[in-house]
């Protein structure tokens, strides 16, 4: 059985990267810098030293030269360093735009890594439908549904294993977002796609959330993060209080990642246990996400030293000090 005195954290708790996704704040593809200035300076502002350049906010891999050079001085100025890039619906297993999304992707990879970032993230998800935007929550309807059959899988393998290796050659890492109705929908199949392609550059992305949410059965959070730790190298992390009732009703809202109904205090030390070294990017929607947001980075702050062995080490010392005054807990 591994204790916490048996972790070999990759980073201190207080320089694990967190990074802010850019999910609070519109697109700003042809805004002026000083715009990208001001959307960066508040999440500079809440105390955080990492960003996913989300490509809702902003498509890098669709950006002229002189732009992403722009954007790289932004970020600068900023003192924000970005992390990741995540691409989200661009599916290159899409029946009819896989290929434009295959060489979007190749293009984003070319963009994160001249911006510096660690890796990229992409995903099987398609747009959101017309019933899904009309919805105050869009999870609340279904979307479209990826066809099983060996020739779409052996496809994504093919696909995504191009994207990889491509990646490796750019020097960043590729993480495949979790989300429901995909090849990527269940802890099952993720795995299992991972582990075909079979490259050392990809891993998973559990964004467990996106199936957490889901207003029907679902698998259970803690055997999904036992599931898909191990073969995971970036995590999205947000949570939702989920409720059902007698009748079998659910229901999901966003909540901050603390007071929702996945543990992410047994989640996190479980990952650690296996061995995951990846960034994190928290997420939230609905209401003031970035304020959300920053809370989450606090927890997870927390959750990290203890789950990093750092607090029982220091209880142990008696060198134990509250939170607040040894972290950025105290910054707000």
């Amino acid at each position: 059985m591994i204790t916490i005195s048996d972790i070999d954290p990759a980073f201190p708790s207080d320089r694990w990267p967190i990074a802010a996704a850019m999910l609070p704040f519109p697109s700003a593809q042809d805004a002026s810098a000083d715009t990208w200035q001001d959307h960066l300076a508040e999440v500079a502002f809440e105390g955080f030293t990492e960003v996913d350049v989300t490509d809702s906010w902003v498509r890098v891999g669709d950006l002229e030269p002189s732009r992403l050079t722009e954007l790289a001085d932004v970020l600068t100025r900023t003192n924000l360093r970005p992390e990741a890039v995540s691409a989200i619906r661009r599916s290159v297993i899409h029946p009819q735009d896989g290929d434009a999304n295959l060489a979007y992707s190749h293009r984003t990879i070319d963009a994160a890594a001249q911006l510096g970032c660690s890796v990229v993230s992409v995903g099987l998800h398609r747009p959101l439908t017309a019933a899904q935007r009309e919805v105050l929550w869009f999870w609340t309807v279904d979307g479209p549904r990826d066809d099983d059959s060996t020739e779409t899988w052996d496809l994504a393998v093919s696909r995504l294993r191009e994207l990889g290796e491509h990646a490796a050659d750019a020097g960043v890492a590729l993480s495949l977002e979790m989300y429901e109705d995909t090849l990527l929908g269940s802890a099952q199949s993720a795995v299992r796609l991972v582990e075909d392609i079979a490259h050392p550059s990809v891993g998973l992305n559990p964004d467990l959330g996106n199936l957490f949410r889901l207003h029907r059965d679902i698998e259970g959070f803690a055997a999904a993060v036992e599931a898909c730790l191990p073969v995971s190298n970036y995590w999205h992390v947000k949570n939702y209080h989920r409720d059902t009732d007698p009748s079998g009703t659910v229901v999901a809202v966003p909540a901050p990642m603390y007071a929702g109904s996945m543990n992410y205090r047994q989640a996190i030390k479980a990952a650690l246990e296996v061995g995951f070294s990846g960034a994190f990017c928290v997420e939230h929607y609905g209401g003031d996400g970035l304020s959300v947001m920053a809370e989450n980075r606090t927890y997870l702050r927390k959750i990290l030293a203890v789950a990093t062995g750092e607090v029982a080490r220091a209880g142990r010392a008696g060198t134990l000090a509250p939170f607040a005054a040894t972290t950025d807990g105290g910054a707000r």
